[in-house]
């Protein structure tokens, strides 16, 4: 996805080490950014006397759906009193899982196909819908390696196939089968533009593939930002999105239904190392509140507002939590 430098964007609160902590980081590859120009302070997410000071660092991935959820962290915990390091942009899924596991950040959002499929290894997703997939993932991480998932969100960004409404519409698509079906007649059109990562990763298109059989003919390597803007040019017929994505009503693009379920269920949720979670409990609270509270919908409209319409991610993220009353600013 398009995303604002990292120069541009904030973090919660400035630390005082911040420098010798940045220092430490960057050796790790990662990069620490700096403070954001106002202030926030409790709303309905009230100051937690167990969290006054406590130091947390919150990690996202780099696409502008995570890191909107690493801001909404960031602020919940920062009107609960945490001392917030922002952490968001981390390069990759794997990048980002090891920034967890390794203890270099201590919240990040994470989906529960992802958490069942790249990090446990599972080639299938579970059967039943969001809270099957959701039990699953939760039980096994946390057995293998000592992850908590704190309750997921009705938010469920789940891998998609796009075309333009007009060449939907030509070629009467409306399903993966669909797709298909037209593309054995036509191979010509099997023109793909995906992400490197979706190209190889288990839940991505080798599982949509397994399960429908579709020719690929020619695959085009793009940045995920770029992807959503190539389809709508016609650089490819087909390509990969997320299903909460702004720009799929921004650039008229239709969103084809996984009609045979390839893909699993991507319900966001928070998660922690186990064991920093069972010495700080009270940071459960300020997270499944903003976890409770977000829906497709709105995640559609706020990444609009970052992709479309040019907004920094952070404001973006702070005017919600301000709209939902969890937190007020200066």
């Amino acid at each position: 996805m398009a995303l604002p430098s990292k120069s541009t964007r904030r973090t919660i609160k400035a630390l005082a080490g911040a420098a010798l902590l940045t220092v430490s980081l960057a050796a790790c590859g990662l990069d620490v950014n700096t403070g954001l120009p106002y202030t926030i302070k409790p709303g309905s997410i009230k100051a937690i006397p167990s969290v006054q000071g406590l130091k947390v660092t919150v990690g996202s991935k780099d696409f502008t759906e995570n890191i909107i959820l690493g801001y909404m962290a960031e602020m919940a915990l920062s009107a609960a009193g945490a001392d917030v390091v922002d952490l968001t942009d981390i390069k990759g899924s794997n990048s980002s899982r090891q920034a967890l596991i390794n203890a270099q950040t201590d919240v990040t959002w994470e989906y529960t196909g992802t958490g069942w499929i790249n990090y446990q290894g599972n080639e299938l997703p579970v059967p039943g819908g969001e809270q099957a997939q959701y039990d699953a993932t939760a039980k096994a991480d946390k057995e293998k390696n000592g992850i908590t998932w704190l309750q997921y969100s009705p938010l469920n960004d789940q891998y998609a196939f796009a075309v333009t409404e007009e060449y939907a519409a030509k070629n009467n698509l409306k399903t993966v089968s669909d797709l298909t079906a037209f593309l054995k007649q036509k191979p010509d059109q099997s023109v793909f533009c995906l992400e490197t990562e979706f190209t190889s990763r288990q839940d991505g298109f080798p599982a949509a593939n397994k399960a429908y059989g579709y020719p690929v003919g020619t695959v085009k390597n793009f940045g995920i930002g770029t992807i959503y803007s190539a389809i709508s040019q016609g650089t490819c017929q087909i390509g990969e999105v997320f299903t909460t994505d702004g720009r799929i009503s921004g650039l008229k693009l239709k969103v084809l239904e996984d009609d045979k379920k390839a893909f699993p269920q991507y319900n966001a949720a928070v998660t922690m190392r186990t064991e920093f979670l069972d010495q700080h409990p009270d940071l459960r609270g300020p997270l499944e509140t903003v976890t409770k509270a977000i829906t497709n919908e709105q995640m559609v409209e706020l990444c609009k507002q970052v992709d479309v319409d040019g907004r920094d991610a952070g404001a973006v993220a702070r005017d919600w939590m301000v709209s939902k009353g969890f937190i007020t600013t200066e």
